[in-house]
């Protein structure tokens, strides 16, 4: 069953990961939901993520679940941008890959059935 997430970024300078090869390059709300749904879609930013990493096969292999059908919409308003993610994906891959994606620079707001 899908899930809803409503989340903002309230400021998009600063909506980038600690690794600039993983952190989101986008600067309009349209890009940053399509960087968002290709990493929700596939699993390229988990791999380079895992390859990163001091001992990639002790990597829990459910971080890199992926959804084909998953959908990211943004919205500029103002300053902020919102994005509406709608997923099967459980919220612990969701946070990682925005953690990775922009750091601490996201918010989640609210959560509904897809």
């Amino acid at each position: 069953m899908a899930t809803r997430y409503y989340l903002s970024i309230p400021d998009a300078d600063r909506a980038r990961g600690n690794d600039a090869d993983l952190s989101f390059t986008a600067i309009s709300s349209e890009g940053f939901a399509a960087q968002l749904q290709s990493a929700l879609r596939g699993d390229d930013l988990f791999e380079r993520w895992r390859a990163k990493q001091p001992d990639p096969d002790e990597v829990d292999p459910m971080l890199g679940a992926t959804d084909p059908a998953a959908v990211v919409h943004g919205e500029q308003r103002d300053l902020r941008m919102d994005l509406v993610v709608t997923t099967t994906l459980s919220g612990t891959v969701l946070k990682h890959r925005l953690r990775l994606l922009a750091g601490s620079g996201w918010e989640l707001r609210d959560v509904t059935a897809g």
